[in-house]
């Protein structure tokens, strides 16, 4: 059974500056992510085999309604993504061909897809997080939310890209403008390459 490490950010904690600050980094990485991290070791440690690969321990503790590792694995699994779903120059409409296209066709353009994806952030009440999924069963892509830790993965769909709405993301450098949070995101930090890397490799497993 994999036991959860904390990652190191792929880039230093001041490169998303002025978008998310050092500071936020700091406290986001170093003690909320590293405590998912820590508080999920503890829950594996009393456990039976929960599966191979963090998917399948995200996926069976949910099945088992072990909450406590569930929301620390799932964090887990949210964090990871969520610092590669960023990058210093990111954001805004230059999106890979395919990517984009497949974008156009189920959700359409553009502008449409900014405005959902930031309304499905701005309309999840409380802690948690708004998605561009893609569902395994037909493909397709969709924006949705989810509260606290869950995720796109037990609900049978493929995250593609998060945004997370907890205010320790956005509280240091936004104070309550959640809006004005998902604003920059989407249009100075997504990581459009790592979003188009995460579709080709669902498209192929769909495939398989």
């Amino acid at each position: 059974m994999p036991s959860l490490d904390l990652p190191d950010l792929p880039y230093s904690y001041d490169a998303l500056d002025p978008y998310m600050s050092a500071e936020t980094l700091e406290y986001h990485h170093d003690k909320h992510h590293m405590a998912y991290v820590v508080n999920g070791n503890k829950a594996l440690e009393e456990l039976e085999h929960m599966g191979d690969t963090l998917d399948e321990v995200v996926v069976n503790a949910f099945k088992a309604q072990n909450h406590g590792l569930y929301n620390n694995a799932a964090q887990h699994w949210n964090h990871k993504h969520f610092w590669n779903w960023m990058k210093a120059g990111g954001g805004g409409n230059k999106l890979p061909g395919a990517l984009e296209a497949k974008i156009k066709e189920d959700i359409g353009d553009f502008a449409t897809f900014r405005g959902q994806f930031i309304e499905a952030g701005l309309t999840q009440f409380g802690s948690g997080w708004c998605w561009l999924a893609m569902d395994n069963e037909t493909g397709k892509l969709e924006i949705m939310k989810t509260a606290n830790a869950d995720n796109p993965l037990r609900h049978g769909k493929t995250a593609l890209l998060g945004c997370d709405v907890w205010e320790h993301s956005y509280y240091i450098d936004y104070r309550n403008a959640r809006p004005k949070y998902l604003e920059a995101f989407v249009d100075n930090l997504v990581n459009w390459d790592y979003v188009a890397e995460l579709y080709d490799h669902a498209q192929l497993k769909a495939a398989a």
